[in-house]
């Protein structure tokens, strides 16, 4: 299946994001969410399905990432900020409300955007990432979880991980990257794109402050209430990132959620059952 699409830079939050544009425009607006380290390319194979579908589809590269604008400062990428990002795109794309899809960190906002922003949703899907306070739990009493996490930790460091990541044409990165998913997932015309998007300038410290903003800025935490946005979560079982332990207390924190694993496959499931995960999301929005 093929889509056109295009690419415009759209002024969010006091910033442009580069943002990739698919489908009708008078049809319902779904964002799209890429994680790390990704950018909008990510979601290359559900674009085209959604668009087909009558979707009006945004899928942006978040602050820090590719073509977009990176911020200096670690103050720059809390959760607040990464929420009222989206909720810029919402209102540059003239409309109240939207359908938004979060994968991993991606995820980790469309959470942050249910809890502080449930007004501005239609419904929410997250692909492999619990809600933040889950994930903290788990990380102050899960030696599992931390081990999973050792990265986390590791990017809490100045310079060095930006030196490390670097070093041998990205050789860490793209092997985290392949070594985690099912063979082919990734292709060498995909990581090409990815050591290019990598290479911006003043990119690689904003993807990486990301993490350190998770542990380093102090966040308002987000109401105690339950998710009133309707959420599908979507969990790949052989995640080796996140263990699967995570979902559940996830999902139980929605009032109208609904968990589906996908048995093979790991923590990138839009790369390697893009048609199941394209079906699943066009059922939910739909219903």
């Amino acid at each position: 299946m093929t889509s056109s699409y295009e690419q415009a830079s759209i002024i969010t939050n006091g910033i442009r994001l580069n943002v990739a544009q698919a489908g009708p425009t008078n049809g319902a607006l779904v964002v799209l969410l890429h994680g790390f380290p990704e950018f909008w390319y990510g979601w290359r194979k559900q674009i085209p399905y959604l668009a087909e579908a009558g979707y009006r589809v945004w899928a942006p590269d978040q602050r820090g990432y590719n073509l977009s604008d990176k911020p200096l400062g670690k103050s720059a990428y809390s959760l607040d900020v990464l929420a009222a990002d989206v909720v810029g795109l919402i209102d540059a794309a003239g409309q109240e409300t939207a359908f938004v899809v979060g994968h991993d960190w991606g995820g980790a906002v469309a959470w942050w955007l249910a809890a502080k922003h449930p007004q501005r949703l239609e419904k929410l899907v997250v692909i492999n990432c619990p809600s933040g306070a889950v994930l903290l739990r788990e990380l102050r009493r899960s030696r599992a979880q931390q081990l999973r996490s050792w990265y986390m930790f590791f990017f809490q460091m100045p310079w060095l991980p930006e030196a490390v990541l670097r070093r041998d044409n990205w050789r860490m990165l793209t092997r985290m990257l392949q070594a985690s998913a099912m063979p082919g997932a990734f292709t060498g015309d995909d990581l090409a794109l990815y050591r290019q998007a990598w290479s911006q300038p003043k990119a690689l410290t904003a993807m990486l402050n990301w993490y350190r903003a998770m542990l380093q800025v102090p966040t308002e935490p987000a109401p105690r209430r339950p998710i009133e946005v309707p959420t599908l979560l979507i969990w790949g079982q052989q995640d080796r990132f996140l263990g699967q332990e995570l979902a559940r207390p996830s999902i139980d924190m929605c009032s109208t959620g609904h968990l589906v694993f996908v048995p093979d496959a790991t923590h990138w499931v839009q790369h390697e059952q893009p048609e199941k995960l394209s079906a699943m999301l066009i059922e939910f929005l739909h219903t």
